[in-house]
């Protein structure tokens, strides 16, 4: 039985869709904690609600990131994880924070990588005349919004289409795509070779609006 941290920042809406695939599917795993950088985030309560130990490592108290992190990554340790899953956590993490859980940390990204990396996603894809856009699960690295990528989900860019209406298209792809991806690691359906990432069970790693 696997261990998973989720790292969340705000409503979580990905842990959401992880803590209820794990019960639904049984995955040989269990969610073991949920920890927030805002004492305020309400994916905080859906944990607590579902029985997860919570905790909270607020940035704020901390000088820097190096303190921060360590922190951080003391509460993590405390959990025992065999997976840490970034899940809406919007902090930058150092090299060493990194390096520290390398091979067993996850993140999604809402865009097509390596298209996009940092913010605003959406409109950078509609302000570029993208006919598509997407999210992509990925290894993380010390370099941001990069690393061996797990899984994309494309969805179509729409005529008409604004920031908010492409990033709930986007979000509900996300909601199917991330708890597949985790279920594959605890699984031991994942082979990383350099850059690529091969799912041992043949399972598409491309998913699309159904």
């Amino acid at each position: 039985m696997k261990n998973i941290v989720i790292l969340i920042s705000g409503r979580g809406s990905n842990m959401e869709a992880m803590v209820k695939a794990c019960a639904a599917e049984q995955w040989p795993a269990r969610i073991a904690a949920v920890v927030s950088n805002r004492p305020q985030a309400a994916g905080l309560a859906f944990a607590a609600q579902h029985g997860i130990a919570t905790a909270v490592v607020d940035h704020k108290a901390y000088p820097d990131r190096d303190s921060f992190d360590a922190e951080l990554a003391r509460v993590i340790d405390g959990f025992a994880p065999d997976l840490v899953v970034l899940a809406g956590f919007m902090r930058i993490l150092t090299p060493g924070f990194t390096q520290r859980y390398g091979g067993r940390m996850l993140n999604i990204h809402p865009s097509l990588l390596p298209a996009f990396p940092g913010l605003h996603t959406h409109q950078r894809a509609i302000d570029a005349g993208c006919h598509v856009a997407g999210a992509t699960v990925h290894f993380v690295t010390a370099e941001l919004d990069h690393g061996p990528m797990v899984a994309q989900a494309v969805v179509p860019v729409l005529p008409g289409d604004d920031e908010a209406s492409l990033s709930a298209r986007v979000l509900a792809q996300e909601h199917r795509m991330y708890p597949r991806a985790v279920r594959w690691f605890v699984e031991g359906r994942l082979r990383v070779d350099g850059a690529r990432v091969q799912q041992l069970g043949g399972e598409a790693q491309v998913f699309t609006a159904p």
